[in-house]
């Protein structure tokens, strides 16, 4: 029984070994801004837009790509990942567009003592791949509201909604989806900030 014991461990250990080099990696994928080309800046204004982090509903607060098998449920791909959170990530991008086309004199994370004539606070409320048809369609939806710092008064209140179907039933598809149903809620974001009095 003592000589069957290391060998006993021996095999143990290499089966663990083997189910360990049959697991899939885990991927991470990268939200991106893919805006279309040669879209217009918005007209010039002069006053300062802070930008709040945008904050997420407590189940897409990770870094996990979630999914939707059956309606009314969500669910977590296994070996795919975000490399950032994607609250964090979208607040990232939306700053980074509204630099470069909102036609803001400024515009600058919230926090601290910066200031600014406006505020812009968004949530993500819906974001998953709708896989219960194959293959499926990324949901996106956006909460955002613009707020006169000076008044403290709503400005205004939007929901943005963006459904792509993805190229493949899968999270390599899903994230495609995910990174054009984000960039065109940012298009759409820069057109109503764009409309709204100065």
């Amino acid at each position: 029984m003592k000589k069957l014991l290391p060998v006993l461990t021996l095999l143990l250990g290499g089966c663990s070994l083997l189910n360990g080099s049959n697991t899939p990696p885990v991927v991470n994928y990268v939200l991106e801004d893919k805006p279309v080309t040669g879209q217009a800046a918005a007209p010039a204004d002069p006053r300062a837009l802070l930008v709040l982090d945008t904050t997420v509903t407590s189940f897409y607060d990770d870094e996990s790509l979630v999914f939707s098998s059956t309606p009314g449920t969500r669910s977590q791909y296994q070996y795919a990942r975000w490399t950032e959170r994607p609250g964090k990530r979208f607040a990232d991008l939306l700053r980074a567009r509204l630099e470069a086309q909102s036609g803001f004199a400024t515009v600058m994370m919230a926090g601290g003592q910066v200031r600014g004539e406006l505020l812009l606070d968004t949530e993500l409320t819906e974001f998953y791949h709708d896989a219960s048809t194959s293959p499926g369609s990324v949901r996106v939806v956006l909460r955002a509201e613009l707020i006169d710092m000076k008044t403290h008064n709503l400005v205004n209140r939007k929901w943005f909604e963006r459904r792509v179907p993805v190229p493949s039933y899968d999270a390599a598809g899903a994230a495609q989806g995910f990174n054009q149903a984000s960039s065109g809620i940012l298009d759409d974001v820069v057109v109503w900030l764009a409309a709204l009095p100065k």
